[in-house]
């Protein structure tokens, strides 16, 4: 084993003992946890064991083990970055909504008590009370 493999399994383990711990204080959930977890096991294995990456390529019909782990790679991040844009598009389409709403709702307000601002409607003592 050479200096970066020890170098990274050192690393990949420090990030699965973090990810268990996430799991165990609950600041991950228990699916995501594990997901990360078993993602720094298999890294680990790959480090360690090189080999078997190449076995796996070649059963595949990849020239190298690296290539394999580079495809790999590629298709997970861009899943990610996909669910990242999906999440990021839905996260705006409902601060549109909640920003219409309000702006809804202050414009109903103001028209209900004219002469008065809408952050005026809202206070206590500013002449809404009952």
């Amino acid at each position: 084993m050479n200096a970066f493999q020890i170098l990274a399994l050192g690393i990949l383990l420090c990030l699965f003992i973090v990810t268990i711990l996430a799991i165990a204080r609950g600041i991950v959930s228990r699916r995501d946890g594990i997901l990360w977890a078993l993602l720094w096991l298999a890294a680990g294995i790959a480090m360690a064991f090189p080999e078997l990456t190449v076995a796996a390529a070649r059963r595949l019909g990849i020239g190298r083990g690296a290539d394999l782990i580079l495809y790999c790679a590629v298709v997970v991040m861009m899943t990610g970055f996909l669910m990242v844009y999906s999440r990021l598009r839905r996260l705006q389409r409902e601060v549109t909504l909640l920003a219409r709403h309000i702006a809804i709702t202050e414009a109903l307000d103001t028209a209900a008590h004219p002469g008065k601002s809408s952050s005026d409607v809202d206070k206590p003592g500013a002449g809404n009370e009952a």
